[in-house]
């Protein structure tokens, strides 16, 4: 999800252009995988050909769910003081655990938290042990001031995985969340057992294009340099300000969420509570200026080249950010994967959860994990 820290101007061409967009130099290798050589595997053929809850899956790995299902589902209670806490790196970290069995850890997208989940967390926790994360700097976790940066969140997932989940699981990610899931995946090889996007955040590389440095001029160094950061801050200080606004958060959720009846007050609260933490406005600053706007280092392509177990798409068609050619391609980048196409905006999860859920848990039912040892 992209909602409360989206505003206008650069900042919504940023959003726009999901975040991610430039050249690969995360490890990307010289051929792309034909098959996934991982620790389990999914027989998608029997995925496809059974169903999951409208007609028109093919043997492809493809489906389309377009039905509406009856409502009704579950929610998870909102809390002010949140679930549970870890200490990582000396922060606090925010996140929800519910139900046994096979651990499936959600991620959230920019500006989102854990009870963004809230219509997922206790569907899927009838037959899985599920976490749902907030990334350092959103939701729950704390607002620390650190230099924020894909590898950060990376990290983060890869240590909660090791020292709080400590078996094999699932990644479960949305937008900014389903990049992090990725990269996440790829670090931990051996653990997650399957990925699964939900119009993820991230961009393909250009093979093509050209390094375009540039030696610092002693007047770019001392005097526009310094001129365009107080700018910056002034301007994204207004633009923040906006952006916790419950009206403005409201107004850019509806503009992405097709289902406009689940922008309601628990997600909107959810979203505008953490922008009153200190440091709060600090670290959107340094998002904006060192995250967002220079994301020329990871690419799609260079995450998916190293991955190695199933995955699977559950992708809004609507979405006015991502639209479905990016699922495609991605499908054609990695084959061992399956694409569940959704009448849903950018948060399937939480337009359709009733949809979704299924969707996974159908999926889910076809992993096969092997015995797992955590290294010492």
């Amino acid at each position: 999800m992209l909602g409360s820290m989206s505003s206008s101007g650069d900042i919504s061409l940023a959003l726009r252009s999901e975040l991610f967009n430039s050249r690969a130099t995360l490890s990307a290798a010289s051929t792309r995988l034909n098959t996934a050589r991982s620790r389990c595997d999914t027989n998608r053929r029997g995925f496809a050909m059974k169903g999951i809850v409208a007609p028109g899956v093919s043997a492809n790995g493809s489906a389309s769910l377009a039905t509406e299902l009856e409502k009704g589902v579950e929610r998870l209670p909102f809390k002010p003081e949140g679930y549970n806490y870890w200490s990582w790196r000396g922060h606090k970290i925010h996140y929800v655990v519910e139900g046994e069995g096979l651990p499936i850890v959600l991620v959230h997208g920019f500006g989102a938290s854990a009870f963004h989940w809230r219509y997922n967390i206790p569907e899927l926790a009838k037959k899985y042990k599920v976490y749902a994360v907030d990334l350092l700097g959103f939701g729950w976790s704390d607002k620390a001031l650190v230099d924020y940066d894909a590898m950060l969140w990376r990290d983060q997932i890869v240590d909660f995985m090791k020292q709080i989940v400590k078996e094999p699981a699932v990644l479960v990610g949305n937008s900014l969340g389903g990049f992090t899931a990725l990269v996440s995946a790829v670090g931990l090889p051996d653990q997650v057992i399957g990925l699964v996007l939900l119009n993820s955040a991230g961009q393909f590389g250009n093979p093509n294009a050209e390094a375009n440095k540039t030696e610092e001029s002693v007047l770019q160094k001392y005097l526009l340099k310094p001129v365009k950061d107080v700018f910056q801050r002034i301007v994204l200080g207004f633009l923040f300000w906006q952006a916790k606004q419950p009206a403005r958060v409201e107004s850019v959720l509806k503009s992405v969420y097709m289902n406009k009846s689940n922008v309601d007050d628990y997600l909107v609260e959810s979203i505008t509570r953490p922008t009153a933490d200190p440091n709060a406005g600090e670290v959107y600053y340094r998002l904006m200026t060192g995250f967002m706007l220079n994301q020329s280092t990871y690419t799609l392509d260079g995450a998916l080249s190293n991955l190695k177990c199933p995955l699977l798409l559950l992708w809004g068609d609507l979405d006015p950010w991502v639209g479905p050619a990016k699922a495609n391609r991605i499908k054609e980048f990695y084959p061992n994967t399956t694409v569940v196409n959704l009448q849903a905006g950018h948060c399937p999860h939480d337009e359709v959860p009733e949809l979704v859920n299924q969707a996974l848990i159908e999926w889910l039912s076809f992993l096969r994990p092997e015995p797992f040892q955590q290294a010492l």
